[in-house]
């Protein structure tokens, strides 16, 4: 794999440039000086209740702009790092820096984020292998909030590939309508570097358009082992334009580009040793043996190129009825090189092309509100891998692996219908979404005898073309006791459509024979794949005080159709087939007090059991599953912390609490839980140089150094032995000045 060159000319010419423009821009428009803005004390918000536009019931969580920045750098450049305050959700990760991509987990109420939506304002983004989000493709500091529902899911936030996992909705922050610049500057422990430049011109004088651009580069070494995480390239244009008095258009492109080295997983014999183990890694070194330099580092890494615009554009074409339509086109490239057994090295390959529209229209009148939509989606995935042997002068190809050609594109079609109204102090809304899949054949090959591996054509490793569909019906109530006090409940089916190919592909390969001697191909397997889906009821009460909030929500949820692996006695072997069933329930609780005029306290605790409802099969084997804990979910999660503010200081200390977790499904392997500390301090300094504010920030993380595992990597019914690990980041500081004018 030959690795492309990112030259410090190519980050450079773009820094020069957009302060350039700035700067000339600067001298215009501000031709009056700015005031400091008062530094905001009590009642800042981090978390705020939210809802889809058209709808009345709050039923999800947003992290407001103040919530992403007091979570640091790992916020600034993962979506899930920015959630990782909110109740409910475990966020997993390999390094805390949020440069570490697809090497980490997050469980939303014990279902894994990748089997939920990513969405910028409601148009979906995912990929395959691994499925689900892709939420390193983001600078967070263009975001103005995140919102996050963890039961059922808006109509009009984008299906993607489901909303098992939650469905989360980006808010960009659109260009705005008075010139601004920021300029923001990290450094930190492991050679951590992070440079953001952001450029609002403002409104455009005839035209009225509003336009801006962003650019940042980011980088790391790997707190252990040798190799780097970045460099990390993103851009970001948008444009805002009004089209008369009643239609306006937004357009909103972002690149993202990225190169690291991987981090080794840990096997569950190193854990059991993990002082010994903690900084265990890959080779920095060749040692010319084989079955050795698989694990290599630079044998071990990947490359992610990234391509995202959308419109937004709307047109009211009454006074109570708007139309809404988002076209989208979405590309991703990416090259992931791994060792993948003892003498083998694994190309994974990544060519995903979607191209997609949502249309809505929004009927309001002051008894009720109709949404009419549809989404439509052509998705063209094509994902292989291919051979290499370590020689002694590098990589040698030795053919593909399982070779799927396309017969064509895959279809979403989803159209959907909310209604929402309100009667004096109650408030409800209803849904129904169709989601329907069609899925494209593909043609099995697999490669020849050396020297060429020339590919030949296997009908047994063909997939036929499939169609998955599923309706899923929404419905909320709130009543609004008084002005501090509200009542609420909700129910709603989400899923994810079927996924784990590439496991099921490789046994498959890897077992051939056994499986031809029997009369079974590949799509005979396949046959079994369904749509996992899930029932989920909340209760919430939300009271809103003076000096204090408090929001607890109680859920039960039913899941079935999972993926659990099943023994086969005729080719005795086992393999993923959609028939688990799971249940869950608990508590999601967020709270505030305003202690004094600069003092404010957050806690967030979560308790929750989520467990299979019956016992398992292995080789033949029974096992004891029935009640128990699904693989990485832990009881009990604590987000909590002071925000305090001594004039133009901010001092924000968190703990993060992660509990006993298991890495199998009979609990024979555990987890201990952690408490980890967290520091970030920052101080407001007078004007400088015209800017509106300068500010320095230093950050903390794991402040005790704390050693412990952050992710478990496996499926919900993992058998003993076979998860793996990585553990948490060492104690590491971060430096930042930010300059906005």
């Amino acid at each position: 794999m030959q690795r492309r060159k990112h030259t410090k000319q190519y980050s450079k010419k773009i820094l020069i440039s957009l302060t350039a423009v700035a700067l000339a821009t600067q001298g215009n428009a501000a031709a009056e000086e700015k005031e400091m803005p008062e530094v905001l004390v009590s009642g800042e918000k981090l978390i705020t209740p939210s809802m889809q536009a058209s709808e009345t019931v709050y039923t999800g969580s947003e992290i407001t702009a103040k919530g992403i920045e007091i979570q640091g750098a790992k916020a600034t450049t993962s979506v899930y790092g920015a959630l990782d305050m909110l109740p409910g959700i475990n966020v997993e990760s390999a390094d805390s820096n949020g440069l570490g991509a697809e090497m980490g987990t997050v469980r939303v109420r014990g279902v894994k984020g990748a089997l939920g939506a990513l969405t910028v304002e409601g148009v979906p983004n995912y990929g395959g292998n691994p499925i689900g989000p892709r939420d390193y493709l983001y600078d967070m500091e263009n975001m103005e909030g995140i919102s996050m529902y963890k039961g059922a899911m808006p109509g009009d936030i984008g299906t993607g590939v489901g909303s098992r996992g939650g469905s989360l909705q980006l808010k960009p922050d659109w260009p705005h309508e008075n010139f601004g610049f920021s300029f923001k500057q990290s450094v930190g422990t492991h050679a951590y570097t992070r440079t953001f430049l952001r450029l609002d011109p403002g409104t455009l004088p005839e035209v009225n358009s509003k336009v801006s651009g962003s650019f940042s580069y980011s980088g790391a070494d790997k707190w252990r082992g040798t190799g780097e995480l970045g460099p990390r390239l993103n851009a970001n244009l948008a444009l805002s334009q009004p089209l008369g008095e009643k239609a306006d258009i937004k357009i909103w492109y972002n690149h993202n580009d990225l190169e690291q080295h991987l981090y080794r997983r840990l096997t569950s014999a190193d854990i059991q040793d993990l002082e010994a183990n903690y900084n265990k890694d890959y080779n920095a070194t060749l040692t010319g043996n084989p079955a050795e330099d698989v694990n290599y580092y630079d044998y071990n890494r990947g490359e992610y190129q990234n391509d995202d615009v959308l419109a937004v554009l709307k047109m009211q074409v009454a006074d109570s009825l708007l139309f809404t339509v988002k076209p989208y086109y979405s590309k991703e490239d990416a090259e992931i090189l791994e060792g993948a057994s003892k003498s083998s090295i694994r190309k994974r390959i990544r060519d995903i092309k979607r191209t997609g529209l949502i249309t809505e229209a929004v009927w309001e009148t002051p008894s009720l509100n109709t949404s009419l939509g549809y989404h439509l989606e052509a998705v063209d995935m094509h994902i292989y891998s291919q051979n290499y042997a370590s020689v002694g002068s590098g990589l040698a190809y030795r053919g593909y692996g399982r070779m799927a050609k396309s017969g064509g594109t895959s279809y979403i079609n989803s159209p959907y219908v909310k209604l929402a109204g309100s009667h004096g102090m109650y408030n409800w809304q209803a849904g129904l979404k169709y989601f329907h899949f069609q899925e494209a054949d593909s043609l099995g090959y697999i490669s020849g005898p050396g020297p060429d591996y020339a590919l030949l054509r296997t009908p047994d490793l063909d997939h036929e073309a499939s169609e998955y569909d599923i309706l899923l019906p929404t419905l909320a109530a709130s009543v609004q006791l008084n002005d501090a006090l509200e009542m609420r409940a909700g129910y709603g089916r989400t899923f994810i459509r079927p996924y784990s190919y590439m496991p099921l592909v490789n046994l498959y390969s890897t077992n051939r024979s056994a499986f031809q001697a029997q009369g079974i191909d590949l799509q005979d397997l396949f046959d079994g794949y369904d749509i996992e889906e899930s029932h989920t009821v909340d209760f919430g009460i939300r009271y809103i005080g003076d000096w204090f909030d408090i929001a607890p929500t109680f859920f039960y949820s039913t899941h079935s159709n999972l993926v659990t692996t099943i023994y086969d006695p005729r080719v005795d072997l086992n393999y993923s087939q959609y028939v688990g069933e799971a249940t869950s329930y608990g508590v999601d609780l967020e709270m505030n007090a305003y202690l004094s005029d600069d003092l404010s306290l957050f806690f967030n605790p979560t308790y929750t059991s989520m467990t299979y409802d019956n016992d398992l099969t292995y080789a033949g084997e029974r096992l004891e599953s029935e009640g128990n804990q699904v693989v990485d979910t832990p009881e009990w999660l604590l987000k909590t912390g002071f925000i305090y503010h001594p004039g133009n200081f901010e001092i924000v200390p968190t703990l993060r609490y992660l509990g006993n977790r298991y890495a199998d499904l009979e609990h024979k392997t555990e987890v201990d839980g952690a408490a980890l500390v967290d520091l970030r301090m920052s101080y407001t300094l007078p004007k400088l140089l015209g800017a509106e504010a300068v500010k320095c920030s230093f950050e903390l993380n794991n402040l005790f150094d704390k050693e412990y595992i952050s992710s478990i990597n496996g499926y919900d019914d993992t058998r003993d032995g076979q998860a793996t690990f990585y553990p948490g980041t060492p104690l590491s500081a971060m430096l930042t000045l930010s300059v906005t004018y």
